[in-house]
């Protein structure tokens, strides 16, 4: 086997190691649902894990816009009537997150993060 052979191989096993690393820390993205209609949010209370990155689609299936706020979540977002919005939510802590829409006192739903 000559130097130059034996280097090619540790430099393959030393990139194959940094992608398996690399792999191992990166993760997925939970993708989330919530329909807005009638002026209330379903389902109301959506199951979510925790330490991970959240995206979460909301449907706004009313005729009028809302606005979708959560201060413990840190977001908001107004959504347009019949329309869909898209809110990236960092990786949280297990715990309860109130969610509410500004414009509607009324609706409410809670993100349960476990």
């Amino acid at each position: 086997m000559t130097v130059a052979s034996i280097h090619t191989k540790i430099l393959i096993a030393v990139s194959a190691l940094s992608c398996v690393i690399s792999l191992s820390q990166v993760h997925a993205q939970q993708s989330i649902t919530v329909e807005y209609s009638n002026g209330q949010f379903r389902p109301g209370e959506l199951p979510a894990p925790a330490d991970q990155p959240l995206a979460l689609h909301v449907k706004n299936r009313d005729p009028k816009a809302m606005e979708f706020e959560s201060k413990s979540l840190r977001v908001e977002k107004v959504v347009a009537a019949k329309s869909e919005g898209l809110i990236n939510i960092r990786p949280l802590k297990p715990g309860r997150y109130e969610f509410y829409d500004d414009f509607n006192a009324k609706a409410r739903g809670v993100l349960n993060v476990r």
